[in-house]
């Protein structure tokens, strides 16, 4: 069964969709061995006990990136993946459009290249303080909205734009504030957590620290509630303040802003 693109829980009123997880977790917890574990297969309501049954399965399983889900008590992308398998949640690595395909891939190249700061954790380095004068930041501040906005600038000039579509600036949530006002789809982060398949390849995502700081990356690929990223001033630690341009793998649900999607400006 496919993921319904929505959070299943307390009081879902589908009942085929109740009655296949019931049955599916039945399957896969040992329901008739294990009486913590039991569930009515033939029963149509997700009511508090087969709540204590999906939390049970979280923490006894992991997401299709071995990390360990979420125990809530509720079936989102990932624990439905981790149910019914990977391939009954969509997938995407399609960017689109010509500029979020060439956005990514001078994000690609800047990886490749192993941009790395100089001296480390200094926010400096040729590479750096030339992704932070695209936006007009002098060198020493946090480089990972430079980085995005770099990316954008060279794919727009490579496909001979006469602009630029993303907003210019270094501020993650200055970003985020201005992202509408240019043209741009903001997701916000609970709708991507209930429907990852809103998302694409080539939107960008917001996390926001408090206080003003926040971190920012572009979507390689999408698959089972797993993204597939390029960031900047970050590391495998998966910090805000890393030493580098990375791949990294996050969880849809660790993004607590949200999406700028530039793909109908594309």
């Amino acid at each position: 069964m496919d993921y319904p693109g929505r959070l299943i829980k307390i009081g879902e009123d589908d009942a085929a969709i109740v009655q296949a997880l019931r049955r599916q977790l039945g399957l896969m917890m040992g329901g008739d061995s294990d009486p913590v574990a039991r569930l009515d297969p033939k029963g149509t309501v997700f009511d508090a006990g087969m709540k204590r049954v999906v939390k049970l399965f979280q923490a006894r399983h992991v997401d299709s990136a071995g990390r360990p889900l979420k125990q809530d008590g509720e079936i989102g992308a990932l624990t439905w993946g981790a149910i019914f398998g990977t391939e009954s949640v969509p997938a995407s690595a399609d960017a689109g459009t010509d500029l979020l395909a060439r956005v990514l891939a001078v994000a690609a190249g800047e990886e490749e290249k192993e941009v790395r700061e100089v001296p480390m954790n200094s926010n400096r380095g040729p590479d750096v303080e030339k992704y932070l004068a695209r936006v007009g930041a002098p060198g020493g501040l946090p480089w990972c909205c430079a980085f995005v906005y770099y990316c954008f600038d060279e794919a727009s000039k490579a496909l001979g734009r006469t602009g630029n579509p993303m907003v210019r600036t270094a501020g993650c949530l200055d970003h985020w504030n201005k992202a509408v006002a240019k043209g741009a789809t903001r997701i916000p982060a609970a709708a991507a957590t209930a429907d990852p398949a809103r998302l694409a390849p080539g939107m960008i995502f917001i996390m926001d620290h408090g206080r003003g700081a926040g971190h920012t990356g572009l979507v390689e690929s999408i698959s089972a509630g797993i993204l597939a990223t390029i960031e900047g001033n970050t590391d495998a630690s998966r910090t805000r303040e890393g030493g580098g341009v990375y791949r990294l793998a996050r969880k849809v649900g660790e993004i607590n802003k949200g999406f700028i999607d530039y793909g109908p400006l594309g």
